[in-house]
Order: structure tokens, then sequence, then C-alpha cells
């Protein structure tokens, strides 16, 4: 349709967008056809040839498609920043994980530990037991999600702690979210966004970067879980 900018986002942007996206549309924007995957999968799909106006991924995962030709440089902006938490089916103890001992503690003693294998998150984590010494045991039992959201097998029974972006853990209704990883282990991830070289929707792409770099998205940002970089 002449009047919709498709969209391709990374889950942890998914609550922002669906939030913003009918507020955009009221206010006279383009109507925004969206679809959701982890980073990598969402690179995958442009490799192979999926067509799209905008794309919201990774800083890094933008600036090398930007460095490649497929994003326009130019219209590449940061949207917001994220970190790594954990949550527990709702209505269970919250365990200690304030510090690197007490998380050290938390995540030797779970049943089952669900995180991505494609996510930002879920490569940070893995990083972060390999730094921490204690991925062969976690790795043994630990309940490895493709794609999606990880607090889903909380609810299922799958799995008694999730580990991803706090942003995408908060779409799943049922959990309750006990904190970030301590800071000082982890880096925030950032979020950026740009126009798809290819995408023949040059002004009505360039509008809805615009919109979703402004403080008019800051509220939804926030409440999604994610710190605006604006």
């Amino acid at each position: 349709m002449e009047n919709t900018v498709r969209l391709l986002s990374t889950l942890a942007l998914m609550g922002a967008v669906r939030s913003l996206a009918g507020k955009y549309e009221a206010a006279g924007g383009a109507r925004i056809d969206a679809d959701f995957a982890p980073t990598l999968r969402l690179l995958d799909r442009l490799r192979d040839g999926e067509a799209a106006d905008v794309v919201i991924l990774t800083r890094e995962g933008l600036a090398g498609l930007a460095a490649k030709g497929g994003v326009v440089a130019e219209s590449c902006v940061d949207l917001a920043r994220s970190f790594v938490g954990l949550a527990v089916k709702a209505g269970e103890a919250h365990p200690d994980i304030a510090t690197e001992a007490a998380l050290r503690r938390t995540l030797l003693g779970a049943r089952s530990i669900a995180y991505s294998r494609l996510g930002a998150s879920g490569i940070f984590f893995a990083q972060l037991i390999t730094q921490m010494g204690v991925a062969a045991e976690i790795n043994a039992r630990a309940t490895i999600v493709p794609q999606g959201f990880t607090a889903e097998r909380l609810v299922s029974g799958e799995a008694d702690l999730a580990v991803q972006q706090i942003s995408e853990l908060k779409q799943v209704a049922g959990v309750e979210i006990i904190g970030p990883i301590p800071l000082h282990l982890q880096s925030p991830a950032l979020f950026s966004a740009g126009r798809l070289a290819a995408s023949s929707k040059v002004d009505l792409s360039d509008r809805l970067l615009k919109f979703l770099a402004s403080a008019e998205a800051a509220p939804a940002l926030r409440e999604s879980g994610l710190e605006p970089c604006f």
C-alpha cells in the first residue's frame, strides 16, 4: 500500500513500536507494517532478499548493513538503550541477583534457565556465564530458545529463570521481572534504526525515523523498559 512503511524490528522494540504505531498513524503518519525477530534472524532475512523500508537493529548490526550499502548511513538514528534482566513466574520468590556472587548462586541454583540463541541478550549471557566459569553447569540444564520471548518458558514451566532484554521480558504476561543483571557486568545494548537503500518510500521512511527518534516517542520507549537516547 502507498501509505504503508514496512518495518523490520528486533524484539526489544516490539512493545514500543506497537504502542507508537496507532498514535503515529492517527496523527497523519504512514501505517506501520511491522514484523519482529531477533537481530541475527533479521540480518539473515535481509541477506536472503526480504524487502522492507525501515529496520531497527542493534547499532552494530545496523552499522554492518550501512557499511555494505544495504542501509543509507545518513538515515541512521540511535533510539534506545536496553539492559539484560532476569524474570520469574508471577508469584514466585525473587532470588538475589544484586551482586556477582549472588547472581552466581542464583544461576547455579536454578532448575533451568531460559535464554535466547540468536538475540543480543542471549549472546551476552552466553559470554557472561563463560566468563563466570559456570557455562558448563548452566548449559547442561538450560532451556535454549531459538527465537521469541524467553519468559514464555516460565509460564509453560520449562524454566524457573528467564534471561532477556528487560523490554522483551515485559512483553510476557504472567511473569515478574527481578531486575537487571548487575550493571557493572554488562554494557547496555544500543538499538538504532535506518532506511534500507532499496526502499522506494524515502520520504515516508525518513518521517517515521524522525518520529521514532523524537521526544514524542520517548514515553513509549520508557514504558516498554528502554532508555531513550534523546
